[in-house]
């Protein structure tokens, strides 16, 4: 039965599994180094969730928890479980899990954004519950 956990520490198997799964989820973004999960799992502004099958890490979600002025927003990140790992509902135990989190921190909603190619995970997506919005995003290139 497959279990999700908080990552807490920075291990030699963490850094195994981001070094694995980042690449499965995004070609153009370097999966993080030791000293960038040490800032990400020691972040208050972020819960890494890392998903065990069989004692093996095998999936891993990030949300982002902030306060603004007129809520406290929640806001889940690349959530990626191994090719060998799909079908079993990893996916949807990691993002109720981070729902949890952000419910208890006091967040009203919680939002992500996923690519139209990724079918599956967008079917998951409307399974859970989350909705479709009406908004524009926009990005500003910095590099």
């Amino acid at each position: 039965m497959p279990e999700i956990s908080e990552a807490t520490e920075v291990t030699d198997e963490l850094v195994e599994a981001f070094a694995r799964l980042i690449p499965q989820l995004s070609s153009s973004n370097p999966p993080p180094d030791r000293a960038a999960l040490t800032r990400m799992v020691e972040a208050e502004s972020s819960v890494v969730l890392i998903a065990r099958d069989d004692g093996a890490i095998v999936g891993s979600l990030t949300l982002a928890l902030f306060e603004i002025p007129t809520a406290v927003r929640a806001w889940i990140e690349d959530v990626v479980v191994d090719e060998a790992a799909r079908g079993k509902g990893i996916g949807a135990m990691l993002n109720e899990v981070a729902l949890e989190r952000a419910r208890a921190a006091g967040a009203k909603t919680c939002d992500l954004t996923s690519r139209p190619t990724r079918e599956a995970a967008n079917r998951l997506y409307l399974r859970l519950g989350f909705e479709v919005r009406e908004t524009n995003v926009y990005r500003y290139r910095l590099a």
